[in-house]
């Protein structure tokens, strides 16, 4: 999944170099961390919190295919 939304989040900011996404699981939960550069943070929460709320849709889906609970949070 870490691949999945890095590469989702690489193609929607401005900066790729800048992303950093980091993944800690415990068990059936996993927490996906993402960080972005200075003027990027808008374009992944989108407006009225459109984008972010799409990626986490598609990973709460994912999760529930594979039996397991992921939890997507930006990093300031």
């Amino acid at each position: 999944m870490k691949q999945a939304v890095e590469k989702i989040i690489k193609s929607l900011v401005g900066n790729a170099d800048a992303v950093t996404v980091s993944e800690k699981s415990d068990g059936r939960s996993t927490v996906i961390e993402v960080r972005v550069g200075e003027g990027d943070m808008g374009r992944i929460i989108g407006r009225e919190g459109r984008t972010i709320k799409a990626i986490r849709s598609l990973l709460f889906h994912a999760g529930q295919k594979h039996g397991k609970r992921f939890t997507l949070d930006i990093v300031e």
